[in-house]
């Protein structure tokens, strides 16, 4: 049923956001590579599933549901996110977003978020890729759009604490680096103002089935997130530097995992619930 699972929600406001951006924000952005991206993210989530189903069959297990609601979120955040010059560069972000999910985990869990596997993958083995963090501006209404639609996905999937622990620990570096300099606080409002970090924080950084499971890794991670972004983007004046800096640390998950164990996050009737029920499809945010 449409809006039953908390994933359709996601959706609806990634397809609005992109409409949005395309309306509002005057984006190069060509209708082919958007098709392209949905195209390569729903048919290799689909091929990659089937295989994956046969070989449980061979193996004498549960045959494994095929859900395509990962890929699309999945492509609408490479849509969002990425420009590229060339559909074939579209293509390799997209296969490769896909299937860091089946061959990058660590038992049943994959580490990396597949958006930004594949937004980094092609941003290194491609030259005609890249990725605008300013292309929002940083008008006030479109904070409060990604914190409202933001805050209902994140208040049924239970995970605003890792949002709370990046923006927190990232605004207090921003904050005492701001006095260190003696700045304006008009310079520190202008750094933080931007609707693509709110879009990272509340989309990206909360993907529930690669972060880690337990609350007190989530926060120490998401505050490594946030502390790694603040030198890749003052000390090495790096502007993608939050992509940067998840996909370094998206390792880090399976260190924190097993430090502090906790049931992994599975969808069950279309609500977030922590259990130790076995998830049937492989689930992500941006």
């Amino acid at each position: 049923m449409l809006l039953k699972d908390i994933r359709d929600y996601q959706i609806l406001f990634l397809g609005s956001f992109l409409a949005l951006g395309i309306g509002t924000r005057d984006w190069t952005l060509r209708p082919e590579m958007i098709a392209v991206a949905i195209a390569s993210c729903l048919s290799t989530q689909w091929i990659l599933s089937m295989v994956n189903s046969q070989w449980s069959m061979v193996k004498g297990q549960e045959e494994k549901q095929i859900n395509l609601r990962s890929a699309l979120i999945t492509s609408l955040g490479l849509s969002l996110l990425l420009r590229a010059d060339h559909w074939t560069t579209m293509m390799l972000a997209a296969v490769s977003a896909i299937a860091s999910k089946f061959f990058l985990k660590v038992g049943d869990k994959h580490f990396f978020n597949p958006a930004n596997f594949g937004i980094i993958t092609v941003l290194t083995l491609t030259s005609d890729a890249w990725v605008s963090p300013g292309q929002w501006g940083e008008e006030w209404w479109y904070g409060i759009l990604f914190a409202g639609t933001g805050g209902l996905i994140l208040q049924r999937i239970g995970r605003w604490d890792t949002t709370a622990a990046f923006l927190g620990s990232y605004s207090l570096l921003e904050a005492i680096r701001n006095l260190y300099l003696g700045w304006t606080w008009d310079v520190y409002w202008h750094r933080l103002m931007s609707g693509s970090l709110l879009l990272f924080a509340l989309f990206m950084v909360t993907d529930p089935r690669s972060i880690p499971n337990a609350k007190i890794g989530r926060v120490i991670w998401a505050i490594c997130i946030a502390s790694l972004t603040f030198i890749l983007r003052n000390n090495f004046f790096i502007s993608t530097a939050v992509f940067w800096s998840l996909f370094a640390l998206a390792p880090l998950t399976i260190l924190l995992d097993w430090l502090w164990s906790s049931p992994r996050f599975s969808w069950v009737s279309g609500e977030a619930k922590g259990n130790n029920k076995e998830q049937m499809t492989l689930d992500s945010t941006l």
